[in-house]
């Protein structure tokens, strides 16, 4: 079946290459998807409408380099983090929750998990978990006014539905964009 199939042993042999760089072209790679994830991540405050369209893609950058390596994929968070306090601080209480905790983690889950059904389940979790955080621990209005911030079954459930197809999403699309980047990073 489609959702148990290991994923592509091409992801594995990237990562041992990866291994093989020198961490002078690892660190200059991983500022360089650092800034991007920096510049999606804030385009919804410097452009709004198509701003809000792009700012999700954010998860990408975060995630490949997660694909590659967890240490520094989370080293890639953490500059982004700091690129967003300068760039737009507003963006702290969205990103560590969401679009970056989504990519990290869906990152460390194909770098560790093989199963595609698996990797999703991560990622829906992680989601869930920071959107989660968000709305009823910190009362931050993450989804909008439609969705209370009071802890309720069919809140969590809406969230759940929604972060599974928003992970089985970005797993297909981080396969794609990875195919293409597997010619430059090898």
């Amino acid at each position: 079946m489609y959702y148990f199939k290991p994923i592509s042993d091409e992801i594995r042999l990237t990562q041992k290459t990866f291994k093989n760089y020198k961490k002078t072209k690892k660190l200059i790679l991983g500022g360089i998807f650092a800034c991007i994830a920096a510049v999606f991540q804030t385009a919804g405050g410097f452009l709004p409408g198509i701003g809000y369209l792009l700012s999700p893609l954010a998860t990408a950058p975060i995630l490949l380099y997660s694909m590659l390596s967890v240490p520094f994929g989370l080293l890639v968070y953490f500059q982004t983090m700091i690129l967003l306090f300068i760039l737009q601080p507003t963006e702290l209480f969205v990103f560590p929750f969401t679009t970056g905790f989504l990519g990290l983690c869906i990152g460390a889950a194909f770098y560790f998990l093989r199963h595609r059904i698996n990797i999703i389940a991560a990622g829906a979790f992680t989601l869930m978990l920071g959107i989660s955080v968000l709305l009823f621990i910190l009362r931050y209005p993450i989804l909008g006014p439609a969705i209370s911030d009071n802890f309720s079954y069919l809140t969590i459930g809406i969230i759940l539905f929604f972060c599974f197809l928003y992970s089985w999403l970005w797993v297909e699309i981080a396969l794609i964009i990875f195919k293409r980047l597997k010619v430059f990073i090898s």
